[in-house]
């Protein structure tokens, strides 16, 4: 079954009009949730709001959208008034720029989705997709839909192209709030670091390499108690203290654990021919 396009919308490149489709490109499956049930009867339990002041409860038809201006001094806001401030959507993607594909940090990364040609652009959206690819950039541009602005960041892939919402800058904090020591690195320690990166890289990410054993658990959990069984519990652990070790130690020691999972698989090697074989004299 194919994908199910989320809308239809426009690529403006220029004096160029892309009709292109829009697809989620993630899947909302990665977590196994929980309802809070009572524990006396099992029943579900519904959310209620209660109100701060007279500790009533508060139905949906009596509540109103504030903004906390003050400590506890709110300005009210009637739904028209929200809906006159939200963006009109344009179901439009307007391209405002083009920039280096590794410009763009991926800490500004959000939602991806992915780009599909419409009727009648197949062309224009194939022009567009290796356009980027060859010159090795990114547009970078604006859309509007559910009453926000987003920016946006359209990339080529192989295959088609993504959109990648990308955040704010005032969304984004910087990483000098964050304090970190400076300390000298000697080169042996850094030769020993860069064999060890190079002894455990792959050329490229396959993420079906990685599975969440996690979910996996829960979801193993939840069958054995649908079973009847129960879930045997663990003794708590005490919290693992940081222990200070030596460096070159580590990374010595680390080298050693992954020469053995990378080294290359000898079947199917030729026999190594014997000295005599090769002219000289075998060592004793």
């Amino acid at each position: 079954m194919g994908a199910r396009a989320l809308a239809s919308v426009t690529v403006t490149f220029g004096m160029v009009s892309i009709p292109v489709k829009l697809f989620a490109a993630t899947q909302a499956q990665g977590a196994v949730s929980f309802n809070l049930l009572h524990a006396t009867c099992g029943s579900r339990l519904k959310q209620q709001y209660v109100c701060a002041r007279e500790g009533v409860i508060v139905e949906r038809a009596d509540m109103v959208k504030g903004y906390e201006f003050a400590k506890d001094q709110y300005v009210r806001f009637t739904p028209e008034e929200l809906k006159e401030m939200e963006e009109k959507g344009t179901q439009t993607i307007e391209i405002s720029e083009f920039v280096p594909a590794d410009s763009i940090d991926p800490v500004y990364y959000d939602k991806a989705y992915f780009l599909g040609p419409d009727k009648g652009g197949a062309k224009a959206y194939a022009l567009l997709a290796e356009s980027m690819r060859q010159t090795h950039q990114t547009a970078v541009g604006r859309y509007a839909a559910r009453g926000k602005q987003y920016i946006v960041q359209l990339r080529a892939v192989p295959g088609g192209i993504v959109m990648q919402q990308l955040l704010y800058k005032p969304e984004v904090r910087d990483i000098s709030e964050v304090e970190v020591e400076t300390a000298p690195v000697k080169e042996n320690e850094l030769a020993l670091a860069k064999q060890l990166i190079t002894q455990i890289s792959s050329k490229t990410f396959d993420p079906m390499q990685y599975k969440d054993d996690v979910k996996e658990r829960i979801e193993a959990a939840v069958q054995r108690k649908v079973a009847g069984q129960e879930i045997a519990i663990s003794p708590e652990e005490p919290a693992a203290t940081a222990q200070v070790i030596d460096l070159m130690d580590a990374l010595r020691a680390s080298l050693e654990k992954t020469a053995g999972k990378r080294a290359p698989s000898r079947r199917g090697r030729p026999k190594r021919r014997s000295a005599s074989r090769r002219g000289r004299s075998p060592r004793s």
